[in-house]
């Protein structure tokens, strides 16, 4: 007789569920009927342009703006019904910091937690964790409104862990930041992933989405134009690499090359030829006197994808 256990398979629960998802302003259409599934554990990603829909999706999840049509669930939940007890459970980075600035960095994490009903004592050891994590222990009693962007980002962050949520959402993390404070942004949201947190990420940086997201949706014009895992998207979009021919502005057309590659893309001071192997790809412009200013073999990332699919640089 068959054991009955050993036909029980692990199923990772779906944290977020969304199918036909549409959002209407008026007669604008911000999100044209998507489907989503986010499992528990993942980092997933939405990205695409400004005015992409992005956002506007997020709005959805986070149970501050209704959806006008289709199917959304979040943890297990319908947010037109079960808005109150979905938000006690989720950590929101909105896409603007929204700290009290004339509180301390200790004070903005320790009446946040005050809001989840905490006790005065939970929220002083939360604070001092969440301090810790975020690297802004020495800064504790310091005023917010001198900080930098990056610190204040990071304390954004720590407040939205107050509660231990099931699910962070992050809306454009990382944007006005430089290189440095984003890097060290990233390690952060690599630990809580780490952890077991399950987080959504809107971006229009693709080495962004690229390093944080196990899975993504490319996002145009309020519908999903690909899904898949960065790895995945550019295998099937792109090649594995890319030759890269700098002329000055307005001296190339590519014709001359069109023929050496799977695909050519003619940019204002550069042309693109996706191929699989770069190297040879740039022996045989060589061999028709062709001579760039300048040129360069790269591996095929993100952004490649995102113009095969759109025909346009991600960032409006």
């Amino acid at each position: 007789m068959s054991d009955p256990a050993a036909n029980v398979t692990n199923v990772t629960p779906t944290l977020v569920h969304a199918k036909g998802l549409t959002k209407h302003f008026g007669s604008f259409e911000a999100v044209r009927g998507i489907d989503v599934e986010v499992s528990k554990g993942e980092a997933f990603g939405f990205l695409g342009p400004n005015g992409a829909g992005k956002s506007s999706t997020m709005r959805m999840v986070s149970c501050v703006s209704p959806r006008t049509g289709g199917e959304l669930r979040v943890l297990g939940m319908d947010p037109e019904t079960d808005g109150p007890k979905i938000r006690a459970r989720i950590g929101v980075v909105p896409q603007q910091d929204n700290l009290d600035t004339e509180l301390t960095v200790r004070q903005n994490l320790q009446v946040y937690g005050r809001y989840f009903g905490l006790s005065r004592s939970a929220v002083r050891a939360k604070a001092t964790e969440l301090m810790e994590f975020a690297q802004l222990t020495e800064r504790a009693d310091a005023e917010v409104e001198p900080l930098s962007g990056g610190m204040k980002r990071r304390l954004t962050i720590a407040r939205s862990l107050v509660n231990d949520p099931d699910l962070l959402l992050l809306d454009e993390p990382t944007t006005g930041l430089d290189p440095q404070a984003r890097h060290l942004l990233w390690d952060r949201l690599f630990r809580l992933k780490q952890s077991g947190v399950t987080l959504i990420i809107t971006t229009h940086y693709m080495d962004e989405a690229e390093q944080l997201c196990d899975r993504l949706v490319v996002m145009d014009g309020g519908r999903i134009a690909a899904e898949g895992s960065p790895s995945e998207l550019i295998r099937r979009y792109s090649t594995k690499e890319v030759l890269e021919l700098r002329f000055p502005p307005g001296e190339q057309s590519g014709d001359e090359v069109r023929d050496l590659a799977e695909r050519v893309e003619v940019l204002p001071d550069r042309v693109l030829l996706y191929t699989a192997d770069g190297d040879a790809a740039l022996a045989a412009v060589h061999a028709r006197g062709v001579r760039p200013v300048s040129s360069l073999v790269r591996r095929s990332t993100l952004e490649d994808v995102f113009l095969r699919l759109t025909g346009r640089t991600l960032v409006d």
